[in-house]
């Protein structure tokens, strides 16, 4: 299933757009005076109202992060580092409106190039287009690594649409230079995912998560409505919706 038509559908059960549908029917049966209509959009009211409130939307990631802890350096080792691309910044201006490392992807460079500055660990990073741009995820990440970060890479996985083509095409990388045992350099809400998945394929995995979910304090302004919460909710509604997907994709194939 191409990214396009998975991403298409996922649209449909992650807010704000399944939140707007349930509102929208809920209206519909209203005009029709139906008896579930006024459940339905108090329903779809105080959803949406709970996914943009920072308060709940980060307690779901702390949720997802829970699954995850940061590496500890002094007991844990492997063999290469794999960092995840996290997305594109398309035709950026300010880089001759080439296609460049997304917000997101920069802090998993960030500690990938801090864990080879440790003792050297080869670096593999992974990621294709998956919306047909100009530049692979892998090419944009090895680039910045080298002018942003001054840091080599060994291998360029640039073939792959999602987390699971992340996976088997790293283990089929590695495995011709013997390498099972990984340091997986991504997001701390997508480690539970991503660290299953490299797991199910083959790999050690040694968790290197990165950008936790934090506050500086809790006041009344995280239970006012936030466009990020909004994201963060969608966040978390990926990732659960994802760890469902694979975990009966896992199950079946190896029946």
């Amino acid at each position: 299933m191409s990214w396009f038509i998975t991403n298409f559908i996922a649209s449909f059960l992650m807010p704000p757009f399944s939140l707007l549908l349930l509102l929208a029917f809920g209206t519909v049966l209203l005009y029709r005076s139906h008896k579930l209509a006024k459940p339905l959009i108090f329903v779809s009211l105080g959803l949406l109202w709970v996914a943009c409130t920072p308060f709940f939307a980060e307690g779901a990631l702390h949720f997802l992060e829970a699954g995850t802890s940061a590496l500890d350096r002094e007991h844990q080792s492997a063999d290469a580092i794999v960092i995840l691309g996290g997305g594109t910044y398309f035709h950026a201006p300010e880089y001759a409106g080439q296609d460049t490392v997304s917000i997101q992807t920069m802090p998993r460079l960030r500690y990938g190039a801090k864990l080879h500055r440790a003792d050297g660990t080869p670096i593999l990073v992974s990621g294709g287009k998956p919306l047909e741009n100009d530049i692979s995820e892998a090419q944009q990440m090895r680039t910045s690594l080298l002018q942003d970060f001054h840091v080599p890479v060994r291998w360029t996985e640039d073939a792959s649409d999602n987390t699971l083509e992340n996976a088997r095409n790293t283990f089929q990388v590695l495995q011709k230079d013997g390498i099972r045992k990984i340091y997986l350099v991504t997001h701390a809400w997508h480690m539970p995912r991503a660290a299953m998945t490299f797991r199910h394929v083959g790999f050690e995995v040694v968790d290197a998560p990165v950008a936790f979910t934090t506050r500086y304090q809790t006041d009344v302004l995280a239970f006012l409505p936030r466009a990020e919460a909004l994201r963060d909710s969608r966040i978390f509604v990926h990732e659960v919706i994802g760890l469902l997907w694979y975990g009966l994709k896992f199950v079946f194939s190896d029946n």
